[in-house]
């Protein structure tokens, strides 16, 4: 069985978070790790660390889905993981133990991907249930719930296949790929857990947070690229977050609506509609947590046996489709 992994990191000025990373890859037994950081431009000497740290340092364009395409080129291994600068692997073995696992579930298609559930690293109390919420998503293994900082373990032929990360956005790339596996392919869920920093949702405010997140899976859904090159600051760097203000984006966004032809506004609405339609489970889910149970509680379960069924008709399509007409209007009157 294989030992060699290459680790791809991309890097914007991370000197604060690489050396914690760096450190657990140090740390990591019964594997031969090959680390690359792939740096979009840093200004505050994260190339410099990360190469005193004994990692391979890849200068590339920034965006993170060009840098990490060319920190898997530059990678000598058949198996490629990439992680976020703030994450924080649990023990020495976990590297060792997800590699075990993928290939022992690719032995017959390659056609397949790991990540982990995420544990959030805070420095603020508070939002236990909150978190926990974000937590049990990343576990659940369903569309829209996998995202980058959640790790991406991959064969290099299948990365390949895929094309790679998008880098037509700034953003997005993870989310991306994230599609072409559900639709090609499958997804494994790795063993452990993988920390990450809450430091957005801390310094920008976690509902806030998590509403943009939600706002901008809505935009890529209804295909409004323009939006999404056009408002400055969406994904500002790590160093320069701050309370975040949501009006501005969602009178954008409508104003972006208004602004299309109508029968690519129908599109936009429609698609929408389907991410919000195909999204109710997170509501079962949420009571879940409430009533103490957990990702096979009882209100799921009912979802995916009763109403999951039902909601997969016109009329829900429908009534979805007029509810994002109805909240564009409400947030951009004409």
């Amino acid at each position: 069985m294989d030992r060699r992994l290459a680790v791809v990191i991309p890097s914007l000025n991370e000197a604060a978070a690489l050396p914690t990373l760096l450190g657990d890859l140090a740390s990591q037994r019964g594997i031969e790790l090959e680390c690359i950081v792939a740096d979009g431009g840093s200004r505050d000497g994260s190339r410099r660390l990360a190469a005193a740290r004994g990692a391979r340092v890849v200068r590339a364009p920034r965006g993170r889905g060009s840098q990490m395409n060319h920190g898997a080129d530059a990678a000598t291994t058949d198996w490629l993981l990439f992680l976020h600068a703030d994450s924080r692997l649990g023990h020495s073995g976990q590297l060792a133990q997800a590699l075990v696992a993928i290939q022992q579930a690719a032995r017959d298609d390659l056609a397949i991907a790991g990540h982990w559930p995420l544990r959030f690293l805070r420095q603020q109390l508070g939002r236990d249930c909150f978190y926990r919420y974000l937590e049990g998503k990343t576990a659940s293994q369903r569309p829209h719930s996998i995202h980058g900082d959640q790790g991406l373990l991959i064969h290099r032929e299948y990365f390949r296949a895929l094309g790679g990360f998008d880098t037509g956005l700034p953003i997005f790339e993870d989310e991306r790929l994230a599609a072409d596996i559900f639709a090609t392919g499958r997804w494994l869920l790795l063993p452990g857990q993988l920390g990450t920093s809450a430091r957005r949702f801390e310094s920008e405010g976690a509902a806030r947070r998590y509403a943009l997140m939600a706002l901008m899976v809505a935009a890529e859904a209804g295909g409004l690229e323009a939006y999404l090159r056009e408002v400055p600051g969406l994904y500002r760097e790590q160093t320069e977050t701050r309370r975040l203000r949501l009006r501005p984006y969602l009178v954008a966004l409508a104003n972006h609506l208004r602004a299309l032809p109508a029968a690519q506004h129908q599109q936009a609405c429609e698609r929408m509609g389907r991410l919000l339609r195909d999204n109710v489970w997170q509501l079962a889910y949420g009571l879940d947590l409430v009533i103490g149970a957990s990702l096979d509680g009882p209100c799921l379960r009912t979802y995916d046996r009763r109403l999951a069924p039902r909601l997969d008709q016109p009329w829900a399509a429908y009534l979805a489709t007029g509810l994002i007409k109805a909240l564009e209007k409400l947030v951009a009157p004409r």
